[in-house]
């Protein structure tokens, strides 16, 4: 075992996780991922210098962060927060090379829309996982505006972008609900002439929404009786810069609160979690699974509702989980999948066709995993059905495929199993999730390093 956690966490040799302490204190929950982006993002259609604080210093955040510099603005770390330079509405300037986002298929949507209306050609890139995200669904979106799409892959990376002269506002009605595609909509409409309007079935996150409300963009927002959401964008409005607090990730959050909810004798504080009716799909079946968890000192942080969560080891229930359901939390299926392998009695879990996009098929990734670990697990091709016992054997390795989600929620699994589980990579978590096993460690977890390849 080593000596820090902090050589755990940047480790890329497997990892095991057994026999955690009751865990206690305060887990202090980074930045929201998504957030950090739309802040960086909208910060830089600003005129002059926006100040974020509580960012989350991730890789997938730090290349969004690089690709604004190529568009010409300035952003300094320093004195533990963010400046942004910006540049105004329809101000960023051509790059001279390719925007690389690495692995940030949510930079990459933002940026899709940020430049897709700007005069100027943009060619995008990103590692193997990103050359498999699905983009033709927001590049069909986009073409209306006037841009032209050039020597796209498949509907995907590498890709060009290429600007109108004149670009037509949007009139975009979404046949189902889609988050990506409405913000880089949205993005678009800020800098073009005219009044563009979105209209989406059912609201999604609307983080990119505040941001610019909060920034002076001319959005109105509106609902009707069926359920659909309008959402109206008066372009060419100067944005004003502003000063940020980015408030905790809620996905970053679930693998404390899966933690605390199945070792035993747990009593933990998870600090500063967004909980936006639109991100807490996960506390709220947790919640209905019989977990013990509190909202408190409940209060607004830039627009959004932040609270601390209280949660205490509990005895949980097997539930089934329709598919409407399951896609208020997609991000936190393999969280959840934690938990209800400690649940008793069977939990279903539907409408997850998504998550075979994810990680290189997520949903497969979860039901190895489980399976290494003595769970019993149905895999079927949208759903996922877990037969929990109230405990969980462990003693197997599982493979993390690059997936942090994956990686997280399995050394997550192993803090209350009888026998340690092993991932087998943990590269994934520091580019994800720096200082996860830093944090965890401090509430009473335990990790150590293994040589060699462990069973």
């Amino acid at each position: 075992m080593t000596d820090t956690s902090a050589e755990i966490s940047a480790s890329p040799a497997p990892l095991a996780s057994h026999g955690a302490a009751p865990l206690a204190g305060r887990f202090a929950t980074p930045g929201d991922s998504a957030i950090s982006h739309g802040a960086l993002v909208v910060s830089a259609l600003a005129v002059g210098r926006s100040t974020i604080e509580g960012i989350m210093e991730s890789a997938e955040v730090m290349a969004t962060a690089a690709a604004l510099r190529q568009l010409g603005v300035r952003i300094d770390a320093r004195d533990d927060a963010w400046h942004v330079h910006g540049l105004g509405v329809g101000g960023l300037l051509a790059p001279q090379a390719r925007l690389d986002l690495k692995t940030s298929g949510t930079g990459l949507q933002l940026l899709l829309g940020l430049v897709a209306p700007l005069a100027f050609a943009t060619r995008f890139t990103g590692g193997p996982e990103l050359m498999r995200l699905p983009l033709r669904p927001l590049l069909e979106a986009l073409e209306p505006i006037g841009t032209a799409i050039e020597e796209a892959v498949d509907g995907g990376l590498p890709l060009t972008l290429r600007g109108p002269t004149a670009p037509l506002p949007i009139q975009q009605v979404m046949a189902e609900p889609a988050e990506p595609i409405k913000s880089a909509l949205l993005l678009a409409a800020v800098q073009m002439a005219g009044t563009s309007s979105i209209v989406e079935p059912v609201p999604t996150r609307d983080h990119i929404e505040k941001l610019l409300a909060a920034f002076g963009a001319s959005i109105a927002m509106a609902g009707d009786e069926a359920g659909a959401s309008t959402i109206s964008v008066t372009g060419l409005t100067e944005l004003r810069p502003q000063h940020l607090r980015v408030p905790g990730d809620p996905s970053s959050a679930a693998y404390a609160v899966v933690a605390a909810l199945i070792v035993a004798g747990s009593d933990l504080m998870v600090c500063d979690v967004l909980v936006s009716p639109t991100r807490t799909g996960l506390i709220d079946t947790l919640l209905e699974m019989g977990g013990d968890i509190q909202f408190l000192n409940q209060r607004e942080i830039g627009g959004e509702h932040v609270a601390d969560l209280r949660i205490r080891s509990s005895r949980l229930k097997g539930i089934r989980i329709a598919a409407e359901h399951s896609a208020t939390m997609l991000d936190d299926i393999a969280a959840l999948a934690m938990a209800a392998a400690y649940a008793q009695g069977e939990t279903v879990i539907e409408g997850l066709d998504s998550l075979r996009q994810q990680g290189g098929d997520r949903l497969a990734a979860i039901a190895a995993g489980l399976a290494a670990s003595k769970v019993t697990v149905a895999e079927g091709d949208t759903n996922l059905t877990i037969g929990g016992e109230g405990k969980v054997e462990g003693g197997g390795t599982v493979a993390s495929r690059g997936d942090p989600a994956i990686a997280m929620s399995f050394l997550v699994l192993g803090l209350a199993s009888r026998h340690r589980v092993t991932l087998d990579d943990t590269s994934a978590i520091a580019a994800h999730f720096p200082g996860f096993v830093a944090a965890l460690t401090a509430a009473g977890a335990r990790f150590e390093t293994v040589k060699g390849r462990s069973s």
